[in-house]
């Protein structure tokens, strides 16, 4: 059985290992691929060989601040780590081979599988970012300007620019400590949350008119195409953070996005919730998981199925 271990305990472990590839997850958002580089670099900065696998589904929105650390295709590593990745079924395609061999697992999802052959998880945590600093800091005592640069965009993505109900008082100490190491928290916020391609734009108002709202209003479901993409103009870099959109009206408890992926039998539902709901229990319903206050699963079925499955469990799990 694997075991779970505490930050320092990492750190004494990456100190003793050498040769280090650092996978992140499947559709990589913010947080996986910040904690990724970031782990790269300070690893780096410590004496030791860090790269990061390809992952084939990054978007020009997370590329720069990743691309530098990408393996090489003759890179032979000694040591396999991933980071915000719950199980193994997130893993990339090109990640596959190292399902069964993966040293070290850093994350902060409480439905982690304990997949490494040690684990370092922390549910109470925000972001995988904030385990990647602390880790970090015991092994060198201190972060690079570089490294803060990708902590920060670990930390802000994945808490909305703080502004979700997952930041803690211990996510705003982190990313104080991180501008402080000199992450251009200014240029971040900008580029990040406050710059819109006009696609994006256009697919926001789509899916606010066609917003469908439930149980008093108190949950809402909202329904993006490839259609709908196609004809905004919208790519898939375009789609970040979309979720949050449907939990942002007033008075809704609990978001629903429905996105169509490879085809109008397979969606994506990304789940967005306000305490006390919880959107981890819904979509565990559905074989997905993630926290409480924000979650995902697939379903594979025509979307008037998906929306019919989601609405008849919505009151057993929400108590509407």
């Amino acid at each position: 059985m694997s075991a779970n271990v505490t930050i320092s305990e990492a750190a004494v472990w990456l100190a003793e290992q050498n040769n280090f590839l650092i996978i992140s997850h499947r559709r990589p958002d913010g947080d996986t691929l910040g904690s990724a580089a970031a782990l790269a670099q300070g690893l780096r900065e410590a004496g030791k060989t860090a790269f990061v696998l390809l992952n084939p589904e990054v978007t020009p929105r997370y590329a720069p601040f990743v691309e530098d650390y990408w393996a090489p295709d003759d890179y032979k590593p000694e040591s396999i780590i991933a980071v915000d990745t719950a199980s193994v079924d997130l893993f990339t395609d090109n990640a596959g081979v190292y399902k069964d061999a993966v040293s070290l697992c850093i994350d902060h999802h409480a439905s982690n599988s304990l997949y490494g052959a040690i684990n370092c998880i922390d549910a109470d945590r925000a972001t995988c970012g904030e385990i990647i600093f602390d880790i970090l800091m015991a092994l060198s005592d201190s972060v690079s300007s570089l490294t803060a640069e990708r902590l920060y965009v670990a930390l802000s993505t994945d808490t909305g620019c703080f502004s979700f109900g997952n930041t803690t008082a211990d996510t705003l100490s982190v990313a104080a400590r991180l501008v402080e190491y000199g992450a251009p928290n200014r240029i971040l916020n900008k580029k990040l949350f406050r710059t819109k391609t006009r696609g994006r734009i256009k697919i926001e108002g789509m899916l606010a008119s066609g917003m469908e709202f439930h149980f008093d209003g108190k949950a809402a479901i909202a329904t993006i195409t490839r259609e709908m993409m196609e004809s905004a103009g919208a790519c898939e870099d375009d789609m970040d953070d979309i979720a949050a959109i449907a939990g942002s009206v007033e008075g809704v408890g609990v978001g629903i996005t429905i996105r169509e992926m490879s085809s109008a039998i397979d969606w994506k539902v990304s789940v967005r919730s306000m305490l006390p709901y919880d959107a981890h229990a819904i979509c565990l319903r559905f074989d997905g998981g993630g926290h409480k206050m924000a979650a995902g699963c697939t379903l594979k079925k025509p979307i008037d199925e998906v929306k019919a499955a989601l609405l008849e469990v919505l009151p057993d799990y929400l108590n509407f």
